[in-house]
């Protein structure tokens, strides 16, 4: 009887994308070697992972635009589980989901997601595991039940524009309205105007990112406590202006694509 044919495929695929395990130690959970894992693998169409920015699981990653703006992602919808290991973000937006993963350069599932604390509209979650990734994160700042802990992370300045536009992808918001506020004085007085908001539950994170876009980009911005559970940092007018032209510098960024269509007439008119 050929052992590996009773490898469940299920089971593989779940050790092998949704927990992120190699194939050596997915042997070691079968008791048997790793070529029977690779041959079983590729019995089933099962391809390898492509390699990511952190795939190699024995060493820390190194930061580019994409890792940048995936930490970004993790900072303000994304968690850390208590067990030390796994990692996962959640959004309404699907094809946010599938840009952090090529960004991770991971196949696992996009899964609907169904928490508490959601509204009627569907959410998903991308969820995989990496010991050493994790590990890395925690060095930079992050933290298990970060919400109202979150404080200062390590972030190069030379990827901040990118870590920032993660963060506005996750938790923050461009907005654009008409004002029409002094049309009683004029028809001519009517305005497209736009501001950039970040939110967090954390004040002490708020102020440190407020601080170094303000060293970086010699723009104010101002926090206010519009809710008993968060606060916001927002930029308007001229800084609203400026910091999109610095988080969208190049076209192919990777980015939300909705998001990005917001501000496109505002950096380009």
């Amino acid at each position: 009887m050929n052992f590996r044919a009773h490898i469940d495929s299920d089971e593989l695929n779940h050790l092998y994308f949704d927990d992120g395990l190699t194939i050596e130690e997915i042997a070691a959970r079968f008791g048997c070697s790793p070529t029977t894992i690779r041959r079983r693998m590729d019995d089933l169409g099962i391809d390898a992972r492509p390699r990511g920015p952190y795939v190699e699981r024995d060493r820390n990653p190194e930061w580019s635009p994409e890792l940048a703006y995936v930490v970004g992602l993790i900072t303000s919808d994304g968690n850390l589980s208590s067990d030390g290991r796994h990692l996962q973000i959640t959004s309404k937006d699907y094809d946010l989901l599938e840009t952090a993963r090529a960004c991770l350069g991971i196949s696992n599932s996009i899964t609907p997601s169904s928490g508490s604390g959601f509204s009627s509209h569907t959410h998903f979650r991308l969820q995989w595991g990496n010991r050493v990734f994790y590990d890395w994160l925690i060095s930079i700042g992050l933290m298990p039940a970060k919400s109202l802990r979150l404080g200062p992370l390590a972030i190069p300045d030379e990827h901040f524009a990118d870590f920032v536009r993660g963060c506005v992808d996750g938790d923050g918001t461009i907005v654009t309205y008409t004002d029409y506020y002094n049309t009683s004085k004029s028809d001519d007085y009517i305005y497209e105007c736009l501001f950039v908001a970040l939110v967090s539950a954390s004040h002490p994170f708020l102020e440190w990112m407020q601080g170094t876009l303000n060293r970086l980009l010699s723009i104010s911005g101002g926090i206010s406590k519009n809710h008993p559970a968060c606060w916001t940092l927002k930029y308007m007018k001229k800084d609203s202006l400026r910091l999109l032209k610095w988080i969208y510098y190049s076209p192919d960024v990777p980015c939300l694509a909705r998001k990005r269509d917001k501000a496109m007439p505002f950096i380009t008119g």
